[in-house]
């Protein structure tokens, strides 16, 4: 079977040629068929809770349940691109980025940021001492349209294959659809009836001291030392319980010290009987942006992206690793298909990292010949102390 090509991409990133690219994969745990999985955790209200939908399986409606939604999927596949680059590789290193930095912290990218380009954490910081939305290098992104997104192309073009909405400017919002989504879903074993979370036991075991009471005192002398480090909604609870215990003695758990009696409150594992990743990447949706470079040159840069988002899902796909207790495997081989018009459909086969890294540096080269411009250019950010300064982990 052959593997994608340039060419490949070229002819459908011009004018009538493929919708789509479709990659999907079976999966299924690696401790066996009778392992639960634990699925993406939402909250309904205040509960805790998991995204069951029906979906259609040949000539069934089944329930499922979303063990990885397209918005993980698609920071997934930020994430290598990232990392790839803070390793200095040699392709996509010269992928152009947004960067924020607060002091004393590590620099982020706009890879690494939930709204890419347009995220907050770079709309309140400052560019050479003036703020970033002054800068007349950062409103060209914000005012950059589908009919020429050159500066995007040139500054930030992770936005262009994953999205981004512009969402909180008052007026000229630009928003770009995903160019590749994709979830990862598992059909529930059980379609008897209408799924509600199983719950699952979870205890804390202090083998030095089981029970640790302390007087108020002692408390908030321990509390305070630790101050600077536990939330506000933790210190806000424990010296409340203090309070109400009007001098006597009060449970340390608050600050990590003590057994948790078991119980019920956990949310718990889901039987599947088929799991299924796919993703999409969608020509149609790149053949709507232009960038001024002419026919070829715009078909060109959209096969640019295309190859950037395949590079970032094969990295993602090689690592199956979605979280604790969700340990997958490939139950069968990835199949690859090109959809070729009124009804036909073309495989491929996939890739590897090092395949994938070519077809980038092909597709890199190519726009070059139509003026794009990759180096590693980044427009650096000075992120604001005032936020670095309120940041805060709450558990809930």
């Amino acid at each position: 079977m052959d593997a994608i090509t340039l060419e490949d991409l070229l002819a459908a990133c011009s004018a009538g040629g493929s919708s789509l690219l479709t990659v999907r994969s079976e999966l299924r745990p690696g401790a066996g068929d009778l392992a639960g999985v634990a699925p993406a955790r939402y909250v309904d209200g205040s509960t805790p809770t998991y995204a069951y939908e029906t979906r259609w399986d040949g000539n069934d409606a089944v329930t499922v349940v979303v063990l990885d939604s397209k918005g993980s999927s698609g920071n997934r596949v930020e994430a290598p691109v990232a990392q790839a680059i803070r390793d200095g590789h040699p392709v996509l290193s010269r992928v152009p980025r947004l960067t924020v930095t607060y002091q004393g912290q590590e620099t982020l990218m706009d890879l690494d940021v939930p709204h890419r380009w347009a995220d907050a954490h770079f709309r309140a910081g400052t560019i050479d001492g003036t703020p970033t939305t002054s800068d007349p290098r950062y409103r060209a992104l914000r005012d950059a349209t589908p009919a020429n997104a050159s500066a995007l192309l040139h500054a930030s073009p992770v936005g262009l294959v994953l999205g981004v909405w512009d969402s909180t400017r008052k007026a000229r919002q630009a928003r770009y659809r995903s160019a590749l989504v994709g979830e990862v879903i598992g059909i529930v074993a059980d379609q008897s009836a209408q799924p509600t979370p199983p719950r699952r036991g979870a205890a804390r075991f202090d083998t030095i001291a089981p029970s640790v009471r302390l007087s108020g005192t002692d408390l908030e002398r321990l509390v305070a030392q630790q101050a600077s480090e536990l939330s506000e909604n933790n210190l806000k609870k424990i010296r409340e319980d203090i309070r109400k215990a009007k001098g006597g003695p009060v449970s340390a758990a608050g600050i990590g010290l003590g057994s948790i009696p078991p119980s019920m409150t956990g949310l718990g594992f889901v039987a599947c009987r088929r799991i299924v990743r796919h993703h999409v990447l969608s020509f149609a949706a790149l053949r709507q942006i232009r960038f001024g470079l002419g026919v070829e040159g715009d078909a060109a840069a959209r096969a640019l992206l295309a190859a950037l988002a395949l590079n970032g899902l094969v990295r993602s796909n090689s690592e199956l690793a979605l979280r604790a207790n969700c340990d997958l495997i490939e139950a069968s081989p990835t199949v690859i298909e090109i959809d070729q018009r009124q009804g036909a459909v073309g495989q491929r086969r996939p890739p590897s990292i090092e395949e994938a890294d070519d077809l980038l540096e092909q597709a890199l080269v190519r726009a070059e010949r139509h003026g794009v411009d990759w180096h590693g250019q980044t427009l650096d950010i000075v992120g604001d102390p005032a936020v670095a300064g309120g940041i805060a982990d709450d558990a809930e």
